[in-house]
């Protein structure tokens, strides 16, 4: 066999076929477009991740919580507050699924609370995993056998080393005004935050004063740490005699 490449090859004869002359009408008429191709299928949409295989058994999601570092000096400075960036998130959790609901509280913390924010938002909310850190703060009411001591945590009031026989609204209405400390209440507030409208014992704006009168009762020769600001409401300021117990973290009843 030659290994020799021929390139004066003829090459070969290609058979045409004619085609016959077009007529005035179709010179007039114009060409039809060439077909588009079709486009592309559109890929099928992803399907949604499967829940969790590590869930304790007989459990199911229901929500999530989304802890949130942030005072309102930083969020100022992003030129925002805490409630904007609540409504913003509300917003876009409605848009994505309206059938959604939500719940937002801020979460307080002792003043000067070292930590990130973060850290301290989920121990004051009572994060279980945040929580489980922790241990537990020694008992100090050997130390704190005079004066009064709020325990938020354990939701009573020590008074002079004992325990005093507080109703828990009555609790509630002290705790409301000891982490508000330094700001006037207003009536108007105590009643709105602390009672259900439909609530059947819910007071008026002046009988909410029977129960600050309840209250100070009951704290006795510490009457005045809870303050009356003339026309206006109650306030409760730095004081001597109270010590307060945080616990893991100080619950809020703020709501967005």
């Amino acid at each position: 066999m030659s290994n020799t490449l021929l390139l004066d090859r003829p090459a070969p004869t290609r058979h045409l076929q004619a085609v016959p002359p077009l007529s005035d009408a179709q010179r007039a008429t114009p060409a039809a477009p060439a077909a588009a191709a079709p486009a592309p299928a559109a890929p099928a949409p992803a399907a949604p991740a499967a829940p969790g295989h590590n869930l304790p058994a007989g459990t199911s999601p229901r929500g999530f919580a989304l802890y949130v570092g942030i005072d309102e000096l930083k969020a100022a400075a992003s030129g925002v507050s805490l409630g904007v960036l609540v409504d913003a998130l509300r917003r876009t959790i409605a848009e994505l699924a309206p059938a959604a609901e939500t719940y937002a509280t801020v979460a307080l913390a002792p003043a000067g609370a070292g930590g990130r924010d973060v850290d301290v938002v989920r121990l004051a909310l009572h994060e279980p995993s945040a929580v489980a850190r922790t241990k537990d703060e020694p008992e100090d009411e050997d130390r704190a056998a005079d004066g009064v001591v709020v325990d938020i945590s354990r939701k009573r009031v020590l008074i002079d080393g004992e325990s005093a026989a507080f109703t828990f609204k009555e609790f509630e209405l002290l705790q409301y005004l000891v982490l508000r400390e330094g700001r006037t209440i207003e009536r108007t507030e105590l009643v709105a935050s602390l009672w259900q409208a439909t609530d059947d014992d819910a007071p008026g704006e002046r009988t909410i004063d029977v129960h600050v009168r309840r209250l100070r009762a009951k704290l006795g020769r510490y009457e005045d740490i809870v303050r009356t600001v003339r026309g206006v409401g109650y306030r409760f300021d730095r004081h001597a005699d109270v010590a307060i117990r945080y616990g893991h973290g100080a619950p809020s009843p703020d709501r967005f």
